[in-house]
């Protein structure tokens, strides 16, 4: 490694392979970015600004639109960057902390879901106590435990992502420099280091297999006591009623984990990396523009208090 010069930069592929769609993808992905954008700063307003919406559901989905900003912001911005400009770098420091806000909210998501499981098993399989069991100051302990849990990952630098990505930190980048995704994923980063990243590879897998299956499994549990609950309601229209409560939970779950799934728990599927981007494109742009969809779609109290924050802001003007 003595005649080696070690890697300070990047290139994110992204899409160049096909240059002739990089207007249509630019279009499309900024367009996308915008609408999710836009889609949780209104969640986020209607929710702030409206007390009857200050129950604990739409609690954890003001925090959830938090993070799916978060998320989005920490990719699309320099995504849409490599769509206009021949060659998009990124700094190795750029690189190490785009992949730790990626990771940071990706993983608080997925937390959240967990709660937000707890909070529809909560209203289902016992709405006799649901005010009790889930009364604000509970739903403020909750919502304060999963960031204080992520707080304590990036602070301590030893739990979870953090030491994972203090791992990768210390590998040594020799060779090639080009990612073939459009940001700094961490199969791509271990695929071109020059190191000896067995320890980093078997750290990632152990933590992304705690971090999204211990979720998974708590939500399987919340879902199959619900299942039955349902199940036992008297008439159809009740039961009709109570699965559509759990619905739109359902198919965020459904598109995280089984991207999550695909993703990070296949780390040594390094020649499937057309896949995984694409796999990847469902949690940083089709979940966080969905979940402002899936979840005001049909729920007349959301589309009131949006129609309440938007006069507002017509009669400051």
């Amino acid at each position: 490694m003595s005649n080696q010069t070690l890697v300070t930069e990047f290139v994110l592929q992204g899409f160049s392979e096909h240059p002739e769609y990089s207007v249509l993808f630019f279009s499309c992905f900024l367009s996308l970015y915008f609408v999710a954008l836009a889609g949780n700063i209104l969640i986020i307003l209607a929710i702030a600004f409206n007390p009857g919406l200050h129950t604990p559901m739409y609690f954890f989905l003001f925090n959830l639109a938090t993070m799916d900003i978060i998320c989005t912001s920490s990719v699309i911005p320099k995504a849409l960057e490599g769509l206009v400009l021949e060659e998009n770098s990124i700094s190795y420091g750029g690189c190490m902390a785009q992949l730790y806000f990626l990771t940071w909210a990706a993983s608080s998501e997925l937390l959240l879901l967990t709660v937000m499981a707890y909070d529809r098993y909560a209203a289902i399989c016992h709405p006799l106590h649901y005010s009790t069991m889930m009364s604000k100051a509970f739903c403020g302990t909750l919502a304060a435990s999963v960031f204080l849990l992520i707080f304590l990952c990036c602070s301590l630098s030893f739990i979870f992502f953090t030491g994972m990505i203090l791992r990768v930190s210390q590998l040594s980048f020799c060779g090639p420099n080009i990612i073939s995704h459009f940001f700094c994923d961490l199969g791509s980063l271990i695929h071109l280091s020059c190191s000896d990243t067995r320890s980093v590879e078997i750290h990632f897998f152990f933590v992304t297999s705690f971090v999204i299956l211990l979720p998974l499994i708590i939500t399987i549990i919340a879902y199959s006591n619900i299942v039955v609950t349902i199940l036992r309601l008297p008439s159809a229209k009740e039961r009709q009623k109570a699965f559509s409560t759990c619905s739109s939970h359902l198919i965020v779950l459904s598109l995280m984990y089984g991207s999550c799934v695909f993703i990070y728990l296949k780390p040594k599927q390094v020649s499937r990396l057309d896949s995984n981007r694409e796999a990847a494109l469902v949690n940083t742009v089709v979940t966080p523009l969905l979940n402002p969809v899936i979840y005001t779609l049909r729920n007349k109290q959301v589309h009131q208090a949006l129609r309440d924050t938007l006069s507002r802001v017509r009669l400051k003007k």
